[in-house]
């Protein structure tokens, strides 16, 4: 969808809510506050947070729920490296920077508006509390955001819903060692703003708004529980770069980069349950449906978990045989430059031979990740390729219960704890010889073309 198909969307989205919630649709101002919302999701570093990522997490909910995903991922430092000028006047009198970190501004610096009390109620944050970008700083000024720019065209109560629904998408919380979950705190948070600010509701109603927060949550990372691991995969491609800015210097992030991001993405899935990834509430979602969830997220990270740590383990290889040349060398010059339409370019895979007596796959989970290996991920992405010819080849020549002894070993590697000479050593000589041959016959094309 086009930039301008996309804040018309938004803007629909955006009236429409107002107009379900009987409040009152400023027509000029969802316009500016449209435009605000998809040029900050259009930013050069975003990948997956993009304006599809919240029209899909809204799609099905309520006025509060549309509202609530089109703000959720307003703010991500992390991706966009700072909050940009056109948002920051929403936030800039409550927040401020202090070398690399944001902090939440005291009194008398800091002039509190009932709607800034509200938002640090329902997160739980403090006066002069540093923001900390694992634990809710992205969500708490993305709330804040929303209710500021929509606080002349809703009620308290409802921006206070809205707030509530941003705070649920703060991910990955375990359960407190009191047995509390997330919910429960934000339940007793709302509790309190009830009570503070007299919206009249009653547990059971405090109970439903908690219950749709789950339901925002669980859709924003419904992408775990995907039916078809390739899909999942493929998101996670498009995640890996958004915090891995060198990917997009297409054909010349090094061997090193690379590894790094492939490295922090399987450090993330093996860190992963999914217990933490989908949440419940008082039978939201009901028994069948969160079993389901969890069972095929469980099923996702393993495979995953594998492909993952099979790509790791064979770009530690390249890594390791790249420091014979130099220690910051480009992906490109060890495994020939990424496909072009329309040209022909030389690349490792096509120079590694067939394995004959392929290692079989020992179990369904090893079957899908050697498919995906092989055959490559459903979507193109702009910074790799959807196969993975040096894997495959690896696992087709020493099996899956090797390439795990080798990642070990890599990541001993990775932590200067065995040298690049000690992990090309452990691995099998046959494997060894074809990638050295074919990274040799690979310099020898480029030498042939510059001799022309």
């Amino acid at each position: 969808m086009s930039t301008a198909k996309d804040k018309q969307k938004c803007l629909d989205c955006l009236t429409q809510a107002i107009i379900d919630l009987d409040g009152q649709a400023d027509q000029s101002e969802l316009t500016k506050i449209s435009n605000l919302i998809i040029q900050t999701m259009t930013g050069p570093w975003r990948s997956f947070h993009t304006p599809n990522h919240i029209f899909e997490v809204g799609e099905g909910g309520d006025a509060i729920e549309v509202i609530s995903a089109l703000f959720h991922d307003l703010v991500y430092v992390q991706v966009d490296q700072g909050i940009s000028v056109n948002i920051s006047r929403y936030i800039s009198p409550y927040i401020k920077q202090d070398r690399e970190q944001l902090v939440i501004l005291d009194p008398p610096e800091l002039q509190e508006d009932i709607v800034f009390k509200i938002v640090t109620m329902l997160f739980g944050f403090k006066h002069g509390q540093p923001l900390l970008p694992m634990s809710g700083q992205n969500e708490f000024l993305s709330a804040l955001i929303a209710i500021k720019a929509l606080e002349n065209m809703l009620p308290l109560s409802k921006l206070t819903e809205i707030a509530a629904c941003i705070e649920a998408t703060i991910p990955f919380r375990p359960q407190l060692d009191s047995g509390l979950t997330c919910s429960d705190l934000l339940f007793g948070r709302l509790v309190n703003a009830n009570e503070e600010f007299q919206f009249g509701w009653g547990d059971q109603e405090i109970a439903e708004i908690v219950k749709r927060a789950v339901r925002l949550s669980n859709r924003d990372v419904e992408n775990f529980a995907s039916p078809k691991p390739s899909r999942f995969l493929d998101n996670t491609w498009n995640l890996i770069p958004e915090t891995n800015h060198d990917l997009k210097n297409v054909n010349s992030y090094s061997v090193h980069g690379y590894r790094v991001s492939i490295q922090k993405m399987e450090g993330f899935m093996n860190f992963l349950s999914p217990e933490i990834v989908f949440r419940r509430y008082r039978n939201e979602p009901d028994d069948k449906t969160y079993y389901k969830l969890l069972a095929q997220t469980q099923y996702n990270l393993e495979v995953s978990r594998l492909y993952l740590g099979t790509k790791l383990t064979s770009i530690a290889i390249l890594e390791a045989l790249s420091f014979r040349i130099g220690h910051d060398i480009s992906l490109s010059t060890m495994m020939g430059e990424l496909p072009v339409p329309g040209k022909t370019v030389m690349g490792l895979g096509q120079l590694l031979p067939s394995i004959t007596t392929p290692h079989q796959p020992s179990n369904p989970i090893e079957v899908e990740v050697l498919e995906l290996l092989d055959k490559g991920r459903k979507v193109d992405s702009s910074y790799d390729v959807k196969n993975s010819p040096v894997a495959t080849f690896m696992v087709k020549s020493i099996g899956f219960p090797e390439m795990q002894r080798m990642l070990n070993l890599s990541k001993e590697f990775f932590k200067g704890n065995l040298t690049s000479e000690d992990l090309l050593a452990s691995c099998d000589p046959y494997v060894m010889s074809m990638i050295k041959s074919a990274v040799l016959e690979l310099f020898d094309s480029r030498k042939a073309a510059l001799s022309q």
